[in-house]
């Protein structure tokens, strides 16, 4: 692999302008090369040779003339890493002192004269010390109580530490990529200017950079190993250096995961062809299955598949852009899934679903309730979700276990970019809200009448009585009420407690709530007048699909993708911003004209419903998978705009601070895990662990 290739595939993305510029700096020395001039043999042969020496005069002057300006631009490139590493490491020192500081606040310094301040930290991360057996019952309560707050701040501790340690590695991978470039690109200079200058330049500059001959990063790093492994893990270095160290930057996928996607991929693909043959030729059954009643039974599970597979090219993209949405989801960068792993999910999930119709059609001939098959399907995905074995990516899924749960309960948790970015994805999926509601309607209609597939009580919820659509009126709405009340959050903890942005983005959420209300009475009164349009309700309807399409589309190109820069002049990134991260400016172009068309798609389904002749669920269907890819299309813009703030604030990793727990006395009793029965073995294990972690932390304070 060539440098700069290697380079690349190795920077830190929020770094990258404070990287050594190699391929600029290759570009200067190709262009200096071509300018001089190459005279064929016969010229040099015609010369005389004090034209001969003119030419070689010539050449000498130009390459010292070069020489000039390169290294000038080597020296501010070397002004600029030196300037850089001095305030990153300057930046690690103080998180680092104020690491020991948090650790020494949660783990005072015991006093050898009361064994009660004796803490330990256990390998499983607790905190103990032992309680007199004559300790007041609301003293052992007080205790317990520290305990688990101490528990607490010790597992945010460790989170904090192995943040930390992450940024020392990719310093000390900033130190070694920056003089290996500066190595790379003096050598090339020396070979095509036939010159020595570059390599005596390293010597006298490079070599002696502070950014290069600093050994502070180094000694940090082990004294954070050992630090970690002597007080926070209890002496276990196997444990501790699997919770500090991350992967190589260049990992490549497992073979093992990419041949089953291939799998479940191919087998989606045929299983897929057998339910479209099977719907179409299959006329001993299909005249018994209401198609529309089919439609919503697995509409759901077909758009988890469909958005899974769109969220696994958006990481792929974002991967391969330099985008670190690791750090923007405030991911573990030492286990978290890639876009395989998802496709891997989507393709498993698809088979199940095509199998599920397969059994739905199939039904009479399997002699089972083909109303059963939709619910199973369902109920895999709630499973596969939901067990709580260490299993099938068990830390992703309870990651979006506990993100969900924070939309669901907006706006009683602070918000962080993943709970709104979820909330934003789930408004895109709003249709499953309201099949969720036919679902239920369904279901019960089903199960207090009969299993007739074709009765009416089975399809009651298709003609829309008036408390299904109140209803579906109401989960519909529930996305963007999500992210309505997380707007009032996010204004409630905003200091400047400023209108905008938040509360003015809370006004384009609003807007959602006036289209389906107008939406639901507009159909409540069709029922009466049978002619929706005359409907007054229909005007208003209307003018609100306006106003929030205009709303919602100006937000997402000037706030959510932070485009439309009318004071950037530059003619390539003409109305975008003068900074983009993608390979060319019409991509930007193309996604203004999609997300307008998606945003004003409702004029196409109204227009079409009212001509009568395309089923309303198959619209509905084919809008809403529009929006899903309207969505996907958005998830890459949005997050370039958070990457490019990360790149300003050149922050790589998770800012995760702890305040300190306050010291408690003697008398109020210290942290206690419950636990005061101990066998001779396991005290004399104490008592090594209570001298090493008293050795660790003192040799921490002195340093």
């Amino acid at each position: 692999m060539k440098f700069a290739e290697h380079l690349s595939a190795h920077i830190t993305p929020e770094w990258r302008k404070q990287y050594i510029s190699y391929e600029l700096m290759k570009e200067m020395l190709y262009a200096a090369l071509e300018a001089i001039p190459n005279p064929s043999d016969q010229t040099i042969n015609s010369q005389s040779p004090l034209e001969q020496l003119d030419q070689q005069a010539f050449f000498t002057d130009y390459v010292e003339e070069f020489d000039q300006q390169f290294l000038q631009f080597c020296e501010k490139e070397l002004s600029k890493i030196n300037t850089f590493f001095a305030e990153k490491l300057a930046e690690a020192t103080r998180k680092f002192s104020d690491l020991k500081t948090e650790l020494q606040s949660i783990l005072p310094l015991p006093d050898r004269s009361n064994p009660i301040e004796f803490h330990i930290i256990s390998s499983d991360g607790r905190t103990t010390n032992p309680i007199s057996n004559n300790a007041t019952p609301s003293r052992k309560a007080s205790n317990t109580a520290n305990t688990r707050k101490t528990i607490k701040k010790i597992s945010d501790l460790k989170l904090a530490f192995s943040e930390f340690y992450l940024s020392l590695v990719l310093l000390q991978n900033y130190q070694e990529l920056n003089f290996t470039g500066f190595r790379k690109i003096l050598k090339k200079h020396d070979k095509l200017m036939s010159t020595g200058s570059g390599l005596a330049w390293r010597q006298k500059n490079v070599d002696g950079a502070r950014f290069y001959t600093c050994k502070d990063v180094i000694q940090v790093i082990e004294e954070t190993e050992n630090l970690f492994t002597n007080v926070l893990e209890g002496g276990d270095r196997s444990r501790a250096m699997k919770r500090l160290r991350v992967p190589p930057l260049n990992a490549q996928q497992s073979l093992w995961t990419t041949f089953r996607v291939g799998l479940f991929s191919g087998a989606f693909i045929i299983l897929f062809i057998a339910v479209i043959l099977s719907m179409t030729f299959n006329t001993t059954y299909n005249h018994q299955i209401n198609f529309s009643v089919m439609c919503r039974l697995f509409r759901a599970p077909f758009f988890v598949c469909l958005f899974t597979i769109l969220i696994g090219l958006n990481i792929y993209g974002w991967r391969t852009s330099g985008v670190n949405h690791v750090l923007i989801f405030e991911l573990n960068p030492r286990d978290h899934i890639s876009e395989q792993h998802l496709f891997e999910i989507a393709f498993v999930f698809a088979v199940i679903w095509t199998l599920s119709i397969l059994g739905y059609l199939y039904a009479p001939l399997l002699q089972m309730n083909a109303n059963l098959f939709p619910l199973i399907n369902i109920a895999v995905y709630v499973l596969f979700l939901c067990n709580p074995t260490r299993t099938f990516k068990h830390s992703a899924r309870f990651w979006l276990i506990r993100v969900l749960g924070r939309v669901f309960a907006a706006p009683f948790f602070r918000v962080t970019f993943a709970d709104f970015w979820l909330a934003d994805q789930l408004n895109s999926l709003s249709i499953l809200f309201s099949d969720f509601v036919y679902y239920i309607c369904f279901y019960v209609n089903f199960y207090y009448n009969d299993d007739d597939l074709n009765s009416d009580s089975a399809n009651r919820c298709l003609f829309n009585s008036r408390t299904y659509l109140i209803f579906r009126a109401i989960s519909t709405a529930l996305p963007a009420w999500f992210r309505f009340a997380q707007c009032l959050r996010r204004y409630r903890d905003d200091h400047n407690r400023s209108l905008f942005p938040h509360v003015v983005n809370a006004g384009k959420y609003s807007t959602t709530f006036f289209v389906v209300i107008f939406s639901t009475v507009t159909e409540i009164t069709m029922e009466v007048k049978n002619d929706k349009i005359s409907s007054p309700v229909f005007s208003l309807w209307i003018l609100s699909l306006i106003i929030s399409s205009i709303y919602t589309y100006a937000w997402d190109i000037k706030m959510d993708w932070g485009l439309m820069e009318v004071t950037n002049h530059s003619n390539d990134n003409l109305l975008l911003r003068e900074e983009i991260v993608y390979s060319s400016s019409i991509y930007y172009y193309l996604a203004y004209i999609e997300d307008f068309v998606g945003r004003t798609l409702w004029a196409f389904t109204i227009s079409l419903n009212q001509v009568g002749n395309i089923n309303t669920d198959l619209l509905t269907t084919l809008a809403a998978t529009f929006e899903l890819f309207r969505r996907f299309i958005w998830n890459f813009f949005r997050l370039e705009n958070e990457h490019l703030n990360n790149c300003g604030e050149f922050r790589a990793v998770r800012d995760i601070s702890i305040a300190p727990i306050p010291h408690e006395s003697p008398t109020n009793g210290g942290s206690n895990d419950g636990s005061n029965k101990s066998g001779s073995s396991k005290g004399k294990k104490k008592a090594r662990l209570r001298r090493s972690i008293q050795y660790s932390i003192n040799n921490a304070s002195k340093s």
